[in-house]
């Protein structure tokens, strides 16, 4: 499957002699990327001006220290959400919309390149406020169009998500695009690190020995539970932790189902999924309330997890959002429910 970016204005270049996205960390140039259709875009420079459509590809540019090559961003990380330098570093970036970003606002943006997470959410592709803007249109306006793997992509998976292989991917291709491919090494080699030492501790755990485990999406909704498919990158993070999915048969990355689903599965685990709310208090205060819901409610009252009072706290971000963070959420998560074997 290659690289990690969907090429969406790369036909017509020249792409004889250019580097794979893995081959070097030098960052020479030319550059190609290949995305999940085998489709490949060159880059004959770094891009000087990006615009990220969501909180996901701005962190990955962050953490790979291309920050000061992003112009604007869509959906904005929560103050807080990030970690010390890069939350600051975060902040500073211009919101070019709140949610999905504008068609006119950014095919204006000035932008040489637009990273899009949103492939699998048809018209959040570019405009979910209206149409997206069109692959003519953003050659028209001088913007490379491309695709993260591990979310635009993963919904259109043949089969489940199990491992973290497309979120490293992705900081490969980002390193390579953009001049970093040293630091997106590094980052990759991290990610693993953690990932191995877990899988020597509990990856040989039968099937039937890995307890169940539900991610509660709290700020998703009560009324109707939204839980995780076996194609979202969370699938991938509770298999590697030990445990199973509790609707790892649904395939997909989302779907909604009712409470009497989720009692139907009578998890042994629930991990409490809020989003990060600014600070260390506020983020305890809303896993309180997760909790106290699931413990009140007559639908979940009664589940095996809550009775025993099995719930994980790691917030929705590192668990739902690819990203260099799910390697530290494998390794709390499994803590948490192989605590034996897991230091």
């Amino acid at each position: 499957m290659g690289g990690v970016l969907v090429a969406g204005c790369g036909g017509g270049e020249d792409t004889a002699g250019a580097r794979k996205a893995g081959d070097s960390v030098s960052g020479g140039y030319p550059v190609a990327v290949t995305d999940c259709t085998g489709a490949r875009t060159t880059f004959s420079a770094a891009p000087k001006k990006i615009v990220t459509s969501n909180a996901s590809s701005l962190e990955l540019l962050l953490r790979l220290g291309a920050g000061d090559k992003v112009i604007g961003t869509g959906f904005p990380p929560g103050k807080g959400t990030l970690p010390g330098a890069l939350d600051t570093e975060a902040q500073k970036v211009t919101v070019l919309g709140r949610t999905v970003i504008p068609k006119e606002k950014l095919l204006g943006s000035g932008a040489d390149l637009y990273i899009d997470t949103f492939a699998s959410m048809g018209s959040m592709g570019g405009g979910g406020m209206g149409d997206a803007p069109t692959e003519e249109e953003f050659t028209a306006a001088g913007i490379k169009h491309t695709y993260l793997k591990s979310t635009a992509c993963a919904a259109a998976n043949k089969k489940p998500v199990t491992d973290l292989s497309a979120v490293e991917a992705d900081i490969t291709s980002l390193g390579a695009v953009t001049g970093t491919g040293a630091k997106a090494k590094q980052l990759v080699a991290g990610m693993r690190a953690k990932v191995d030492a877990v899988q020597k501790a509990v990856g040989g755990t039968g099937e039937s020995e890995r307890p169940t485990y539900f991610f509660f999406d709290y700020d998703a909704g009560t009324k109707q539970p939204t839980v995780v498919c076996n194609r979202q990158v969370a699938n991938a993070v509770i298999t590697l932790a030990g445990a199973r999915n509790a609707f790892a048969d649904c395939d997909g990355d989302y779907k909604q189902v009712g409470w009497e689903d989720v009692i139907a599965k009578n998890p042994d685990w629930i991990q409490l999924g809020v989003r990060d709310r600014g600070s260390e208090a506020a983020n305890e205060k809303a896993f309180d309330e997760a909790e106290k819901w699931l413990r009140s409610h007559s639908a979940t009252k009664g589940l095996k997890a809550v009775e025993e009072g099995h719930f994980v706290r790691i917030g929705s971000e590192q668990t739902t959002i690819a990203g260099v963070g799910n390697a530290g959420t494998v390794e709390k998560i499994a803590k948490a429910l192989h605590p034996g074997k897991v230091g």
